[in-house]
């Protein structure tokens, strides 16, 4: 089988411009990056306001394995196997970070003869959306540091700045620095920090922006520190506003390209679900919606992040109804939740299967919750064993959940066709009463041990003292009706990594909570989690490199 890359770099790409006449968009109306890329114009997306939506598409997945289990593969497959069914669809994705590129996951472009091409550009500079969005938000650091040194005349208590530094790549060592060294003229001495770019508060302003009034809006809202009264300081104070849209005017707008089967692909935005909100852009799935008869998109890692913050965070602020739900699950990691090593996850192992399908079984009861109809697949692997697919099936089939084995990496949108015609039929004979987990009036606390409670299945929840104090203040500042937008790890239900499976009895612990007064929610971090992740042992860029002739090699 031919690696990834292999695929991508062989495939017969068609002009972004015949890719886009699917969607009746002319030419004229898009902005041309190279052949193969373009980003929306305005005027474009103000046309297509007053056509009809078409239905909604939710993609998740249980809890992962390291490598991750193939949702954007999912998503893509399925939305060329809708293609394949005649359908005019449309694929709505986040775009990938360069941290896990060249760290241990690898990129987010779909994997065998289901990708987003040109797989490259998109996994390493593509349209510069996250460069804008580090500028934009590394312009606002040093506007606050310069205020201060220029006379501090908003009075900023340098103790309580929590505005932080932003780079879109792993990179451990700047999570706690200090900066100001030197001589006077070099700024005021204090501790500092860094976050990924996908976790800047300016990526979720971007995502959950309607246009650029919104955009600027909710820029100006960003808090950046407190004065020494305790009142807050924001981005407006600082008359960083304009400047900062002024970075991020062509990154407001979502980029299409397409897939191997030239499916059309709407490619914006890009928050972690484990440390952000986990979702593309509300514009790109507006504009999805206005475009396409059916919209497949996707929520990051498991469905107790990705999922839930797109449904109480992105849908409760966007006004978006999902028609369903396709949760991914994997034999192998279905055994991974069963507890065992990832060496071995490739052998049959009923006894680990049945142990490890408890954690199935939470997502599905989460999901229906939301009183969503829920279509369960199996990303199919060539070491799967009839077997386990069969215990599976019937395992969702018993608890009144649809079940198509998807094998899309291997195939393409003929292997998803079983899927898509399952999802087709949900949707004609399935009707959606989509609900939040809970109200916009309960208490912070009330929804951070609602979503723990519920989701994850914690008996209890914890909080640092320094997270009580800020529950409060954020209570105090008016704040308090904001979702919240929980930080934990995505490998288990619990915030501890090591507990697999359906974990009971255990207790959440909020060590951290910030107010996210820009995208309108609130941020608790629970666990070990970190906003600057860190490289492997071995890192996915060792085995990246370019030839000669200018061709990459070694990423997936």
């Amino acid at each position: 089988m031919k690696s990834d890359i292999q695929i991508a770099q062989e495939a017969a790409m068609a002009p972004i411009t015949e890719v886009a006449k699917r969607l009746e968009i002319d030419a004229g109306e898009l902005e041309l990056y190279g052949k193969y890329k373009a980003k929306f114009s305005d005027e474009l997306l103000e046309r297509i306001q007053a056509n009809p939506d078409g239905k909604l598409v939710l993609v998740t997945a249980i809890n992962p394995t390291p490598a991750g289990e193939g949702k954007t593969t999912t998503s893509v497959g399925l939305g060329q196997a809708f293609g394949k069914l005649g359908k005019k669809a449309v694929i709505a994705l986040r775009e990938p970070s360069l941290g896990p590129c060249f760290g241990i996951k690898g990129g987010a472009a779909g994997g065998g003869y289901a990708q987003v091409v040109p797989m490259e550009d998109l996994n390493l500079h593509f349209t510069g959306d996250f460069h804008a969005i580090t500028s934009a938000n590394n312009l606002l650091a040093a506007l606050l540091d310069n205020h201060i040194q220029q006379g501090n005349g908003l009075g900023i208590d340098p103790r309580q700045i929590i505005w932080k530094r932003c780079l879109d790549m792993n990179d451990r060592v700047l999570r706690n620095i200090v900066v100001g060294l030197g001589n006077k003229m070099d700024g005021m001495v204090r501790e500092d920090h860094f976050v990924i770019t996908v976790a800047s508060e300016i990526m979720a302003v971007l995502c959950l922006a309607d246009d650029m009034e919104d955009l600027k809006r909710r820029l100006g809202n960003i808090i950046v520190a407190y004065n020494f009264d305790g009142k807050p300081v924001t981005a407006n104070d600082l008359k960083a506003t304009g400047a900062m849209a002024a970075l991020l005017k062509d990154a407001l707008k979502p980029n299409l390209i397409q897939t191997l089967e030239h499916t059309p692909a709407i490619v914006h935005g890009g928050p972690f679900a484990n440390i952000a909100h986990g979702c593309n852009s509300v514009r790109a799935t507006k504009a999805a919606l206005k475009l396409a008869d059916i919209v497949v998109t996707e929520a990051g890692f498991g469905a107790d992040l990705g999922a839930e913050k797109f449904l109480d965070i992105k849908c409760r602020k966007a006004d978006l109804k999902p028609d369903a739900i396709v949760l991914v699950a994997t034999v192998r990691a279905l055994k991974y939740n069963g507890d065992i090593p990832k060496e071995h996850l490739s052998e049959e192992n009923m006894e680990a299967l049945r142990r490890g399908i408890v954690n199935l079984e939470k997502h599905i009861e989460n999901l229906q919750k939301y009183r969503i109809p829920v279509v369960v697949t199996l990303n199919s692997f060539l070491t799967d064993t009839r077997e386990e697919i069969a215990f599976i099936e019937n395992f969702c089939r018993e608890r009144n959940c649809e079940f198509a084995l998807s094998e899309v990496w291997e195939k393409g949108g003929e292997g998803g066709t079983a899927l898509a015609e399952k999802v087709l039929e949900t949707l004609e004979k399935k009707e959606s009463h989509f609900q939040p987990l809970y109200k916009d009036g309960l208490t912070l606390k009330e929804k951070i041990e609602t979503i723990a409670k519920e989701i994850y299945g914690a008996e209890d929840v914890t909080y640092s003292p320094a997270a009580e104090r800020e529950l409060g203040r954020i209570t105090d500042m008016g704040m308090g009706h904001f979702p919240v937008c929980m930080a934990k790890t995505q490998y288990s239900l619990s915030d501890d990594p090591k507990k697999l499976g359906r974990p009971r009895g255990f207790t959440v612990n909020v060590r951290e909570v910030y107010v996210s007064a820009g995208a309108e929610f609130v941020v608790a971090i629970n666990g070990a989690i970190m906003t600057m992740p860190g490289l492997p042992k071995q890192p996915a860029a060792f085995g990246i490199d370019v030839d000669k002739n200018g061709m990459i090699t070694g990423l997936f």
